[in-house]
């Protein structure tokens, strides 16, 4: 589909984006009425197993009301119309102080999921958008294609891990049910790189990957992020932690600690 042409009722104005199984554009009803973000499924995706998972999504994210999680607002078979957002991804935010209110947000967002028993599961700067106006509007946290419904799918292990392997917390590589826990490890995974420009293991290949989230011990981030105090490195370890159990209460913690581990440090936001 290109600009210009008409689908289900929407006029298509621009491509924002291409994933594994759909496209996003920005859209405007026929009407005219304000512009949406539109998931169409491609053609060869619109199988059963991806049309439920799409209908699942948008039952998802219409029981989840909160400012920072995207918003739904009607779906067809093959498609789902959304809240568009028009700053793109949290990593074009300008300074360290947008950067952690984004991720403030983000956490009590995700508190706001974890407390009605839905786990996002794949929380990446990429599912971080951000309106261009931030202050007003700040951040909100997009693609609930992956997640988890602990009152659901308590008896189902994920067949395959749909989450991106740079924020993946052990406990999902290792086919374990996931938990709140385990977004607060891709969180923190998330504001390390939106922090910092690098995430904690960086490595070669997925295997290597895969072998630092089990095994390596947290990065001390301070070696290499002059700016960034031991205090950093302890608050982030605990966040990282390999048990799920050892992780902070919920993550809007986590951030603070993250947050005031900065602030202490005389870092200029």
């Amino acid at each position: 589909m290109h600009p210009g042409a008409r689908f289900e009722g929407f006029v298509l104005e621009a491509l924002l984006g291409r994933g594994g199984e759909a496209a996003v554009y920005r859209a405007r009803p026929a009407d005219g009425t304000a512009v949406v973000a539109l998931k169409v499924l491609g053609e060869e995706h619109r199988d059963l197993h991806s049309t439920a998972r799409l209908a699942r999504e948008f039952r998802i994210l219409a029981a989840l009301s909160h400012p920072h999680i995207v918003k739904v607002y009607s779906h067809g078979a093959y498609w789902m119309a959304m809240q568009y957002l028009d700053g793109g991804n949290a990593g074009h935010l300008p300074s360290l102080d947008t950067r952690l209110a984004a991720l403030d947000q983000i956490a009590a967002a995700l508190d706001h999921a974890h407390r009605r028993g839905v786990v996002h599961s794949d929380v990446k700067p990429t599912n971080i958008l951000v309106h261009q106006d931030f202050p007003s509007g700040g951040a909100v946290l997009v693609d609930f294609g992956a997640a988890y419904v602990l009152a659901e799918d308590v008896w189902h292990r994920p067949s395959q891990i749909l989450a991106s392997l740079p924020y993946a917390a052990p406990e999902l590589l290792q086919g374990r049910l996931p938990q709140a826990a385990t977004d607060e490890y891709a969180l923190a995974c998330t504001a390390l790189e939106l922090l910092t420009g690098q995430t904690p293991f960086p490595a070669d290949n997925a295997t290597a990957l895969v072998d630092a989230h089990l095994n390596l011990p947290p990065p001390e981030v301070s070696h290499r992020v002059p700016w960034l105090s031991r205090a950093f490195d302890f608050a982030f370890a605990r966040a990282i932690a390999k048990d799920p159990d050892r992780r902070y209460a919920s993550c809007s913690e986590m951030v603070q600690h993250l947050a005031d581990a900065i602030r202490r440090s005389g870092q200029k936001t």
